[in-house]
């Protein structure tokens, strides 16, 4: 009973205030959570933990001798793990250790501010790894509760309750928003990755890469994680012809195609296009490669701020190094095209070449079928023929496949997905003498009718099949199509309709007209807000606001003054907002003061630590030199002062209350 009872008490303000410090540190720590290392989580974890029980119970903090060996083990562990102690993700781990070490070292007050400082320079380090609304609207709640934890050390007397301190930090939070502003807009800006910092390299992402072998594609396709976005500046092409062209593979070693390191074919084949290109705009997510996505063919290689890109001879888009950041891009491509160019038949043998001693059956195959077929695009039709009637299937948990894999797919398993089907497939044509290749990227796309863009998942990775025809050039084949036509004809309404969540006991889309799917689109389109609108304030961006200002082809000098004097003029707004609203003095509280002024002047200041009633007391003590006309209307006036302030004048309104008390303070002038 007296240990419910010693639970049940309340607790002491440092408790209190500890604990919301704690709170605080907790807040700012937890994004970075899933990119620490796991032994670093366990580790602050346990000192926060170990910090709140000392708090709650009392208990005295850790001596320095113990807290120094673990530090410097953990600084150890730091090293071991990243090499060194530079770099954003060592620097983090450095930082978070010692903030929970810190927590357990705090004796005075500017072992606070040591925390709250450092606090606060950890939270901008959460948007080294992302900068999603998410991520801001957790920092402003951490930014709020630490303002909170802060305040509720300066109090020396009565502390106000918590709600109110969580009030006036969110006013100090909103008072610095239009200084924020200003610096967003007029702060030079700096060329540099779009929309994030630079990526250490042990960052990975996911992503086509550059090799295909059974299970790749797979993992992707159970992916719902966002590839690209994409706004058409023209009308949106059907779904069926929705092939973003990504990575060409065109060497095969009996299990995995690759990229093969030199190519003897270095010039870029001749198009003849019929149409219109489409015209359409890019946003691509972080992937750790270097290809870049457009629809086939894309006419040109896009622009882009600080990296080069090129378009390699097999219509591909390649970055000079892999995309660690998200990257916007502007790009137009015929959907329409023929192939002036034929190839060299030296160059051709490269899309011919299989590997020896693999997949006797299906070479025996190939010869089968190319004898019976009077041409190549007659060949094709028989595979692909094959495909559609015989028992294949579609499934993205296909069998194991054993060494002679293509063998094992087309004459014993038969399910797979894109990739089994295009790798089969490119090898039957090689065997017949036409040159294939492997084409990945993604197929299809799911427009958001909120705010108009395609969003392109990783679910949607593909693999096809392009195949060199005479008087053609490379024609696409995709093998999938033939098995599984639904996988390239579905269009936004059917894309995800068997997606669930929460383990699956919800379907995020079962239809159409279903609020979840509703919702979802919301929350894409308010991300995708924020993506193009605020992260993607770029350096061009703010020269075309500054222009549209009137401040054409400012200089850097220019634009700092513009900033000084925004800020000034922003601050000096708000003193003046300030200024405005501060409370008045409690009209009676200003009647009372100046009445202890008079009687200053009459030689009885009152003194610090006498109240009202004390006060009165002296000044009507008999040897009191005040003249009796002097403590007549003193009296008065305390009397009607204390009953106002301390007990109940409900006959008397307000104005005749001053009135009285201003009457009376004439009298004692």
């Amino acid at each position: 009973m007296k240990r419910l009872q010693s639970i049940m008490r309340p607790m002491s303000r440092d408790k209190a205030n500890t604990l919301l410090l704690l709170l605080a540190c907790a807040l700012v720590l937890a994004p970075n959570v899933s990119n620490l290392p796991p032994w670093i989580v366990a580790i602050v974890s346990v000192m926060l933990l170990w910090r709140g029980w000392i708090t709650f119970r009392g208990n005295r903090m850790p001596s320095r001798w113990l807290l120094l060996p673990l530090a410097l083990l953990a600084m150890g562990g730091v090293y071991l793990t990243f090499k060194t102690f530079v770099g954003s993700e060592a620097g983090v781990a450095v930082l978070t250790l010692l903030l929970a070490f810190k927590l357990l070292e705090m004796h005075a007050g500017r072992d606070l501010f040591a925390v709250v400082f450092l606090s606060f320079f950890l939270l901008l380090t959460n948007f080294f790894n992302s900068q999603s609304l998410p991520i801001a609207f957790l920092s402003i709640i951490s930014i709020i509760v630490m303002l909170a934890a802060q305040l509720s050390f300066q109090y020396t007397d009565a502390i106000p309750s918590l709600r109110k301190r969580l009030q006036l930090a969110g006013k100090i939070l909103l008072l610095a928003i239009p200084l924020t502003i200003v610096l967003f807009l007029l702060f030079p800006r700096i060329q540099g990755p779009l929309w994030g910092m630079p990526n250490d390299t042990r960052t990975a992402r996911s992503g086509l890469s550059s090799s295909m072998s059974p299970g790749n594609i797979a993992k992707l396709a159970l992916s719902t994680e966002v590839a690209f976005r994409v706004r058409f500046i023209d009308t949106v092409p059907q779904n069926n012809q929705l092939y973003w062209r990504g990575i060409v593979l065109d060497q095969y070693d009996g299990r995995t195609w690759s990229k093969a390191a030199t190519t003897r074919r270095s010039t870029l084949p001749t198009l003849q296009t019929r149409g219109e290109p489409v015209r359409y705009q890019v946003t691509q997510e972080a992937s750790s490669e270097p290809w870049l996505f457009a629809l086939e063919l894309p006419n040109a290689a896009p622009q882009l701020a600080g990296k080069f890109v090129g378009k390699t001879p097999a219509y591909e888009l390649r970055a000079a190094r892999p995309i660690t950041e998200r990257i916007r891009y502007d790009v137009a491509s015929n959907l329409a095209f023929n192939f002036l160019q034929q190839a060299d038949p030296v160059s051709l043998k490269q899309w011919l070449a299989l590997p020896e001693h693999f997949n006797p059956r299906t070479i025996e195959l190939a010869a089968q079928i190319r004898s019976k077929s009077a041409n190549q695009q007659l060949a094709i039709d028989s595979v692909l023929q094959s495909f559609r009637n015989e028992p294949f299937r579609y499934t993205l948990e296909p069998p194991l496949l054993g060494a002679n894999s293509v063998d094992d797919f087309l004459f014993s398993t038969r399910a797979g997905f894109c990739e089994h089907y295009a790798s089969a497939f490119v090898v039957l044509m090689r065997a017949m003498g036409i040159p294939a290749r492997v084409v990945t990227g993604y197929q299809g796309g799911q427009i958001n009718p909120v705010d108009g863009y395609m969003i392109v998942r990783q679910s949607d990775a593909h693999a096809w099949a392009e195949v060199w025809l005479e008087q053609r050039g490379w024609v696409r084949v995709d093998p999938t199509a033939a098995i599984a036509p639904e996988r390239i004809e579905r269009n936004a309404a059917t894309a995800a309709a068997t997606e669930t969540v929460f383990g699956g006991l919800v379907n995020a889309d079962s239809g159409p007209a279903s609020w979840l799917r509703s919702l979802r689109f919301q929350w894409e389109a308010i991300n995708n807000g924020w993506n193009q609108w605020v992260l993607n304030y770029t350096p061009d961006e703010q020269k075309n606001l500054l222009r549209s200002l009137g401040f054409g082809n400012i200089d850097w000098q220019t634009l700092v003054l513009l900033l000084l004097a925004a800020g000034a003029t922003v601050m000096a707004l708000l003193a003046i907002l300030l200024l405005g609203t501060r409370r008045k003095r409690d009209p009676l509280e200003a009647a009372y003061a100046q009445f202890c002024k008079q009687m200053a002047r009459h030689g009885y200041a009152r003194l610090i630590y006498e109240g009202p009633r004390s006060y009165a007391l002296r000044l009507q003590e008999a040897d009191s030199t005040l003249s009796e006309k002097h403590k007549h209307a003193a009296g008065k006036f305390m009397a009607l002062y204390e009953k106002v302030r301390y007990g109940r004048a409900e006959q008397w309104s307000p104005s005749d209350v001053l009135s009285t008390l201003k009457s009376l303070l004439t009298q004692i002038r």
